[in-house]
């Protein structure tokens, strides 16, 4: 089955949304060789990916992960990344101010791929535990707002294309679709993508999945976050309509700063920045940059009526505390009565 459907994408045709599924349902099972997987994803790559193939790796993907049930009032801040300019661990320390302010966070991550760290690295620097069950992250979300859904707990069969990913080495559509499948099935998201051109592609794609409100922001810096430095450019899926924006710090009450202020070397580095972050020590690019993608995730919440309401509301999280009180609420070690 894959042979024929690589010899159909090899001749410049495109897959179906049902093909799509199938051949994504035979790499995760098992069935296809690494190099199966290599020639399609880079087939894929080199021609553009269209969304029926997208959405069927998404559905394949979705329907064989591990899920936990979260309720309705979830929201992730996930990024593709693969954007290569070394910032901290913005969308982790985003989720730690959402968070904070009663809005929960399924945050699903990995470990470092292509950044210097990742926020499993940086969650574990910060000494924060990183949910080893579905059933502890789904306790650690009803008792402190927040759970870390570490990627290869709930996405098993994806071990498979781990080998073909390493070997390439370079960005696929394994990369996009992995946000667009949080094991909370969250339906209000901020996804950070490396290059806007595929971000309206995947908001059709989530369109089609029924995502109520998921913004997709690119930094014309290069960042998969909003920037800080420069302007965004904003997709936004919302009730079923998609529209396109610009964002620009100013345009949210912060000043423009610059991305050196934001860039570390290690999980080291990053981790001691976003704790100094949450105390109000940072440079005031790094607090503002994570204010503007904490904002950005209160309105795709609901929690603000606008992203700029969000922006001042997260800043005073910031401000007053009340974010680093929610990161050390998060170190604390849960007690199990009973035991």
């Amino acid at each position: 089955m894959l042979k024929r459907l690589l010899s159909k994408c090899a001749e410049g045709e495109t897959l179906t949304e049902a093909e799509a599924y199938e051949a994504m349902n035979a790499v995760m099972s098992g069935e296809a060789t690494d190099s199966q997987i290599a020639s399609l994803v880079s087939i894929l790559r080199v021609r553009g990916e269209t969304v029926d193939e997208i959405a069927g790796f998404v559905r394949a993907m979705r329907d064989r992960m591990t899920t936990i049930d979260a309720g309705d009032d979830v929201i992730d801040t996930c990024g593709t990344g693969g954007d290569g300019a070394a910032t901290f661990n913005v969308s982790t320390a985003a989720a730690i101010v959402v968070s904070s302010l009663g809005v929960k966070v399924a945050k699903h991550g990995n470990r470092a791929v292509s950044s210097k760290s990742g926020s499993a690295d940086v969650l574990e620097r910060l000494g924060i535990d990183i949910p080893a069950s579905p059933e502890a992250a789904k306790q650690a979300l009803e008792t402190k707002g927040l759970a870390f859904l570490f990627a290869p707990l709930y996405h098993a069969a994806m071990k498979y294309a781990a080998g073909p990913r390493k070997e390439i080495g370079f960005r696929t559509i394994f990369n996009l679709i992995g946000p667009l499948a949080n094991p909370a099935r969250c339906k209000r998201q901020v996804i950070g993508v490396y290059s806007t051109r595929y971000a309206e592609k995947l908001a059709e794609t989530m369109r089609r999945l029924g995502s109520e409100h998921v913004v997709f922001v690119t930094g014309r810096d290069g960042l998969d976050e909003c920037s800080i430095a420069a302007e965004t450019d904003v997709v936004e899926l919302k009730d079923g309509d998609i529209r396109r924006f610009v964002l620009t710090p100013e345009s949210v009450g912060l000043r423009r700063g610059g991305l050196a202020d934001v860039q570390v070397r290690s999980s080291e580095e990053s981790a001691a920045l976003l704790e100094a972050v949450m105390d109000g020590t940072a440079p005031a690019s790094a607090i503002d940059i994570t204010a503007l993608n904490a904002g950005v995730a209160l309105y795709a919440a609901g929690k603000a009526e606008t992203i700029a309401a969000g922006v001042a509301m997260a800043k005073d999280a910031i401000l007053a505390k009340t974010a680093y009180e929610q990161l050390q609420r998060l170190r604390r070690k849960e007690v199990v009565h009973g035991a």
